[in-house]
């Protein structure tokens, strides 16, 4: 049976855009639910401005309470050399980085253009390999863009092959707003093969136009074995308008796992975990699993 990792990122790309904020305690029992649920890989906090993102003030609280456990990476966002500094000091093991394939989205998410985003990220990596951090570059709206449109793939071939040079350990490709279908899928992890990346491949995908799931099977299916998720599919970017939720743990777990591949989640415990993240939230779960259960339905 084949394995595909699901990376949990609902606690922080999932919370960044909720407009209630959760309390430091509420945080850590989201991540270990997650662990519980059976994520290994847990993305739990972004060392950014709290001011730009307020939801993430806590970084270095979230950071100094996590449960330790031999079999699992606490991962965190970093954005400029500052925020690599504090996460490096709060004891993360695994920084993402993130490069935009457009100007405009790059000055408004990060404050630099793309060339600047390319060296920054370049200099985090050459820390990085001294200081034995593992880097993931995220190629953030690598199917399209809110300010500027349609992403063309001489443009996502220029911006992989940049980030290829960086030699970091995982490449993402990105979905940020949510616009993709299965074939952009298809044709885009093509182009980032055929620049030379080294590093592993890795998608994440949001839900805005409800292709999520059906863009997630596209990549298994072209070879992709590392999958962002969040529980519910909570989530956002906070700076790209209409850019909702992620792609939902639990409907890839239900999914993937009834195509016969291997994730290590519990469906039940990610069902129960999207439920109470959503009721701390007070919202409706996004994700449709956690509203219909599994199937067949449990005995009572």
């Amino acid at each position: 049976m084949t394995a595909v990792e699901i990376i949990e990122v609902a606690p922080r790309d999932g919370l960044q855009n909720e407009k209630r904020l959760l309390g430091t305690e509420a945080k850590l029992e989201l991540i270990e639910r997650a662990y519980q649920a059976g994520a290994r890989r847990i993305e739990v906090t972004s060392f950014v401005h709290p001011e730009r993102v307020p939801q993430m003030a806590d970084a270095e609280a979230v950071a100094a309470g996590l449960t330790p456990h031999d079999d699992v990476v606490y991962a965190a966002l970093v954005l400029n050399e500052r925020g690599y500094d504090r996460a490096l000091a709060a004891g993360i093991r695994e920084v993402n980085t993130v490069v935009i394939t457009t100007e405009t989205f790059s000055e408004r998410n990060q404050g630099m253009s793309v060339a600047q985003a390319v060296e920054v990220v370049g200099k985090i990596r050459a820390r990085a390999a001294a200081d034995g951090i593992s880097v993931t570059v995220t190629i953030s709206a690598a199917f399209g863009c809110p300010f500027e449109g349609e992403v063309p793939l001489g443009t996502l071939t220029r911006v992989a092959t940049q980030v290829a040079e960086i030699a970091a350990a995982e490449i993402v490709l990105a979905d940020t707003i949510g616009v993709a279908v299965p074939t952009d899928v298809e044709e885009r992890i093509a182009v980032v093969r055929e620049v030379g990346a080294l590093g592993a491949l890795r998608v994440h995908f949001h839900n805005t136009r409800n292709t999520a799931v059906a863009n997630t099977v596209a990549a298994v299916r072209s070879g992709v074995t590392a999958i962002d998720a969040s529980l519910a599919g909570i989530g956002g970017c906070p700076f790209a308008p209409a850019a909702t939720g992620n792609v939902a743990t639990e409907d890839l777990v239900y999914t993937l796992e009834r195509m016969g591949y291997a994730t290590g989640y519990d469906l039940e415990r990610t069902i129960d975990s999207a439920r109470w993240i959503a009721g701390e939230l007070g919202i409706e779960p996004p994700g449709m699993v956690a509203r219909a259960g599994t199937f067949p339905a449990s005995a009572a």
